[in-house]
């Protein structure tokens, strides 16, 4: 059967090249036998961090922090020049979500002062591609020809070699951007050297995708869940020596719905030339296809898993053998079946797993594929469906339909479904080590169950154990507001000024008489450890942790990820939730803040011994985890308040860590929640405060980044502190009520304290008025920050700024909002405009249009080109303003400390 079925083919040609490209076995890869050329391959490792400047980090591992460092090429757009700047490159255009960064230019033989290159059609340019070269000859040479200055380094080992030389923290953070650009991930890291190979679970636990569900009966809905955890089938796409068909192209085809191409897998064909593979052979990478709950973009009704095993099944048959057991299905492409690997196959008797091949037969045996294909077929219970011939003439099209049809009738049967952390379990039975199962990782992960097993119902584990917020500090809170403007009221009476002090005293000693309960005992415990690595470890554990055991979020499209508005915006009492606030570690860090905070005040009122203070520390704890990444809260969103002994105890902490480097630039971030400023600021640098729909922290939060020493003489600054205003300010005009007045409050706090404030603004011409009113009270002081004001097109991708006419209209059109903020503040009737408000010169690129976050439908849709390209732009100027002194005056920390105080 199945030789007549070979021989239908057999007559629509000999020898034509094929459609899928060349054959992949002779593509340069390394098909030797583990074991073989061991000097060789002993050193190809080395060979290869030493040309790309890492082998410096190999005992101590590149961070994230140091991958985030502002240095002089964060405002350059320019090719690396040398093999030594790639991985920075990958790393920088990563950051920024870029499309290209799997596509690397590398422009050779030109000085350092040469950079940027202006004209790079003068220059040689050497073209670097993600997969395998086509020159036959390169099979021949490729173990004795290592990569040298000169030549060029498949970016395949490029990744490869970043990730063996980053820590657990930048190999996440490298997956989920390249998750966010829809590119295939990395599963199973390859390490030649060692002879082990990398399950890569903790580098995936922070990808939270977003799909279609729909249950057979019932109404669908949008799921959200970690990638690490939902149950899906998986199927298997692998070469067994030689192929003629290129395995990345057929996956890449068979998730493109429609004429969209995706090239989620990168391949051969799209490149100008490669060198061969030196230390990538034996990567497993995955990606997913997620349904929408469009009819004409999902390709399957349900999430799928898509496995691409790099390199030959008996080169590197432990990962071959873990595919066959996590896998629903397996396809192979073959030309040949040598008697080497149908033994190989053979021993998979029994198996669960469907098997397929794939063949091209015009380049292999034909009778020896007949002869082993039919021992084969009672082994691994084929029939000849299972086997499909793919020749030059067959119709692309039918061909990638006929795949789909498999996928999804092995999909619809009862089959195997495992989780990534199911497939895990089985990575370790079979002997690879999986990333998360240090010491340091699982005593974190330990730490933080016994924290959140005890999480049954948030409201009442608010209110039994972190027992100094809700009504203790609002109320408190409520008091530090009237006595602040009482202050600032002339002449106050004594006696109400003493009978608010008195009142203050009795909240804070109140707060005072608790002790921290057992939960928030464990939190402090987890972030003193001694070792940095397991603090960071309980961080990440706490944040996925908690987000478990939160309420069920508001599932919504994901074409609304940005444009949703909280649900209330008018003038409402301060302490009513704008939206269900999901239980995170911030709340944590709010009660060790009022634990601090009660004690502080007790301490300058006389009541308390300062020898008798027990958490003076916390300030420190605290800045450990501003100083390793995570946002800190600067405005609690709860109370819409500051707790100002908190955060100038964690502004002095910082003080003296930084010592002789405390030069602050403070860049801010306004606009109502949904504007996308959140996201604009983490693709800008890098940064990790809240996005979603409207549902996260609602407080301002602040994140510090580092200048490189050897730029922060010309940047004019040490560090830059990033404030993000959250979702505290509303939308819309309404008179002056408490809620209003709050926000105008806090907008006039954020931006006074900025030296460059950024307002996103979509889909309207009006500046909220909270954040009109702070404009106007801060032109009184003569304090103006820097300001950029960005207009986000959250749908047209394709939509273009506005000329410099029409950016004139946007600024000098008056509305209702600038009158009205106008009068309110007393600055007299006359019409105000944004020009004449701000000092606004249109045509100093104070206005900015960035184009739409997608390139096509969630949730398979990558973040678009044009987006990435005008972040860059806007973090470009934003650093030459810095330069340019076009911000206020730079600070030190013990001015920006009693900035805090004044304003």
């Amino acid at each position: 059967m199945i030789a007549s079925f070979i021989m239908e083919v057999e007559t629509t040609g000999f020898g034509n090249r094929l459609d899928w490209g060349k054959r992949e076995g002779m593509d340069g890869t390394n098909e030797a036998q583990d074991g073989d050329f061991p000097a060789v391959e002993r050193s190809r490792l080395q060979e290869m961090l030493s040309l790309l400047g890492l082998e410096t980090y190999q005992l101590q591992k590149l961070s994230l922090q140091d991958s985030l460092q502002i240095s002089s090429d964060s405002m350059k757009n320019w090719a690396p020049q040398v093999p030594k700047d790639l991985p920075w490159n990958f790393l920088r255009k990563l950051q920024a979500l870029n499309a290209e960064a799997r596509n690397t230019t590398m422009v050779l033989d030109v000085p350092p002062d040469a950079r940027p290159v202006e004209k790079e059609s003068q220059m040689e340019e050497e073209i670097i591609y993600w997969d395998t070269a086509d020159d036959i000859s390169a099979d021949i040479y490729s173990f004795s020809e290592l990569p040298t200055p000169d030549t060029p380094v498949n970016p395949l080992d490029l990744l490869c070699a970043l990730l063996l030389s980053s820590d657990s923290f930048l190999q996440q953070e490298i997956v989920v951007k390249m998750s966010l650009c829809q590119f295939a991930l990395p599963l199973i890291l390859p390490d030649s050297e060692n002879h082990y190979h990398t399950f890569l679970l903790w580098a995936m636990r922070g990808i939270v995708r977003t799909w279609w569900s729909q249950p057979p009966r019932g109404v669908g809905s949008f799921r959200e869940d970690s990638v690490v955890l939902f149950r899906a089938p998986a199927f298997a796409f692998v070469r067994m020596e030689v192929s003629s068909n290129s395995k990345s192209q057929l996956l890449n085809a068979v998730l493109s719905p429609g004429h969209r191409q995706r090239d989620c897998f990168w391949h051969r064909d799209l490149n100008l030339g490669t060198n061969p593979r030196e230390i990538a052979d034996g990567l497993v990478e995955i990606s997913w296809f997620l349904p929408s709950g469009r009819e004409d973009l999902d390709i399957f009704p349900e999430p799928v898993a898509f496995l691409n095993l790099r390199g030959d099944i008996g080169s590197h048959w432990l990962q071959f053998k873990l595919l066959t057991e996590i896998s629903s299905a397996v396809f192979i492409l073959t030309d040949n079946i040598s008697k080497k690997e149908y033994k190989l196959l053979y021993s998979m008797k029994g198996s669960a797993t469907k098997y397929y091949f794939i063949l091209s037969p015009y380049r292999g045996k034909r009778n020896t594929n007949l002869r082993f294909l039919n021992k084969l077929i009672p082994v691994l219970k084929m029939d000849h469906s299972h086997v499909l011939v793919k020749v030059s003439s067959t119709d692309s099209a039918s061909f990638v339909r006929r795949i789909r049809s498999i996928v999804a009738h092995v999909a619809r049967s009862p089959c195997r479904r495992l989780s990534l952390e199911e497939m895990a379990n089985a990575a370790r039975k079979l002997g690879l080590k999986v990333d998360e199962d240090c010491e340091e990782c699982q005593r974190a992960k330990d730490r933080m169950e016994r924290i959140t097993r005890k999480i049954k119902d948030l409201d009442a584990y608010r209110r039994d154990e972190l027992r100094l917020q809700g009504d203790p500090w609002r109320k408190a809170a409520q008091v530090e507001k009237e006595l602040c403007q009482v202050q600032w009221a002339g002449d106050p009476p004594e006696k109400h000024r003493a009978e608010l002090r008195h009142r203050l005293l009795e909240l804070r000693m109140q707060q005072n008489g608790h002790d921290p309960a057992w939960g928030v005992q464990e939190f402090i415990t987890g972030v003193s450890s001694p070792s940095l690595g397991e603090k960071q470890y309980f961080l990440r554990w706490m944040e996925w942790g908690l987000a478990r055991v939160a309420q069920p979020r508001l599932r919504q499209p994901p074409e609304t990820i940005l444009t949703l508005r909280p649900k209330h915006c008018g003038a409402v009492d301060f302490s009513e939730a704008l939206w269900p606030e999901p239980l995170g570690v911030e709340h944590f860090l709010r009660e060790m803040g009022q634990f601090y905070e009660a004690e502080s005040c007790l301490v300058e009122a006389g009541k308390l011994p300062a020898g008798q203070r027990r958490f003076a520390h916390f300030p420190g704890l605290a800045l450990e985890l501003l100083l390793r990444g995570l946002p800190l809260e600067l405005i609690d969103g709860s109370t819409l308040s500051t707790p100002l002994r908190w955060v100038t105890g964690l502004l002095k902490e910082l003080h003296i860590r930084l010592e002789r480097r405390s030069r602050l630039v403070v860049l801010s971030a306004l606009g109502v929640a949904g504007t996308g400023k959140s996201t604009l600021l983490n693709t800008m640098f890098g940064l990790r405060f809240a996005t979603g729909r409207g549902c996260g922290p609602r407080g301002a939060f602040m994140q510090l980044i580092t200048v490189a020493e050897s730029f922060s003489q010309d940047l004019g600054c040490d560090h830059i502190l990033v404030i993000d205003s959250g979702g505290l300010i509303g939308g819309a005009l309404t008179a002056a009520g408490e809620r209003f007045e709050l926000e105008a409050s806090l907008a006039t706090l954020i931006m006074g304290l900025s030296n460059v404030t950024v307002v996103s603004l979509a889909e309207t011409r009006d500046i909220p008025p909270a954040i009109l009113h702070a404009f106007l009270r801060l032109e009184k002081t003569g304090h103006m920050p820097n300001y950029q004001f960005v207009y986000q097109n959250l749908h047209d991708v394709s939509a273009s700024g506005p000329k410099p006419r029409e950016r004139r209209q946007l600024l000098d059109q008056p509305s209702d909002v600038s009158r009205a903020a106008a009068q309110m503040e007393k600055q007299g009737d006359g019409i105000r405009t944004l020009a004449d408000l701000a000092f606004c010169d249109p045509e100093r690129q104070h206005i900015w249009h960035i184009p739409g976050l997608w390139h096509g439908v969630p949730p398979m849709a990558a973040v678009s080109l044009g987006y990435s390209e005008a972040i860059f732009e806007l973090k470009r100027c934003l650093l030459e303003n810095i330069r340019n002194g076009l911000s206020n005056q730079n600070k030190n920390i013990q001015q920006l400390i009693e900035l805090v105080r004044r304003l």
